[in-house]
């Protein structure tokens, strides 16, 4: 009877656990349908896709035999801020970047801050490395991709 008891208690431990686990997981998913707010941040991810692409060849040109692509499902838009506070036009973007080579290999993680206004239109203000491309993430057949 007492053996009983605690698989039970077990069991309801687990299974509390689990689904905690389960509404954290939840909350840190991408959104899974539309809205204005991702039209626009993917727009403007677009829009950015040649200045990004043309720092990271720069960058990982240490690294790789080729140039990554940087695929605008790959960007996520980490903070935006208005720099002269309402309805100013000076904003500052941080994007979070996974490059990838072949098909959708990671090669890395990168983040770029860039300044937009009227003035300086598109200006790169910080650029972090955060990781660049290790050899066990390359399949064989694609280990070509990666400088000796």
């Amino acid at each position: 009877m007492r053996n009983k008891l605690v698989i039970v208690c077990m069991l309801v431990i687990v299974l509390s656990v689990k689904s905690l686990t389960f509404s954290f997981a939840a909350e840190i998913k991408k959104p899974v349908e539309d809205s204005k707010e991702l039209q626009f941040q993917d727009m403007l991810v677009l829009l950015l896709l040649p200045y990004i692409n043309g720092s990271l060849a720069e960058v990982y040109a240490k690294y790789l035999n080729t140039a990554p692509d940087v695929y605008p499902y790959f960007v996520d838009v980490k903070h935006v801020e208005r720099v002269n506070g309402f309805r100013g036009f000076d904003f500052l973007i941080t994007l979070g970047v996974t490059p990838t080579v072949g098909p959708h290999i990671p090669v890395g993680e990168d983040l770029f801050t860039y300044e937009i206004s009227p003035v300086v239109k598109v200006k790169l203000v910080n650029y972090e490395h955060i990781k660049g491309p290790k050899k066990t993430d390359f399949p064989p057949n694609y280990q070509d991709f990666l400088k000796k």
